[in-house]
């Protein structure tokens, strides 16, 4: 059985999709870019205020699933500049704590409303 996960905390789907969904004790969780939930407009700023935005919004789905980012077993991150990897790694060492979750770091030509970061992620609840 699916059961749709949704907040308010985090920004609404701008597609066909939901923000999450959980099957047994693994959440799936659909890609974040940085929305402001409120507003629904674009963190500004430079790049590392956009990750933090992800990663708020990130967070915000997880505790909606009964989770935390620590519960997190994959992460998928998307950057339209690798360049901006090592500030990727810098800022995922402010939300996570070791063991980290396995991790993709993928390069591509344009993400969801011309931003340049967008993270999808697994997670699997320990009390089920």
């Amino acid at each position: 059985m699916k059961e749709i996960i949704a907040t308010d905390q985090a920004p609404q789907a701008i597609g066909t999709y939901s923000q999450a969904v959980k099957v047994g004790n693994t959440v799936y969780l659909s890609g974040q870019i940085a929305l402001i939930p409120e507003t629904m407009e674009l963190r500004e700023g430079d790049i590392s205020e956009r990750i933090h935005q992800v990663f708020k919004n990130l967070t915000a789905v997880c505790e909606a699933a009964g989770g935390t980012l620590q519960d997190i077993v994959k992460l998928n991150i998307f950057l339209t500049d690798l360049a901006h990897f090592a500030t990727v790694n810098e800022i995922m060492a402010q939300y996570f704590e070791q063991p980290y979750p396995a991790r993709a770091a993928v390069g591509v030509k344009e993400l969801p409303k011309g931003t340049d970061v967008e993270m999808d992620a697994v997670m699997v609840l320990s009390s089920y």
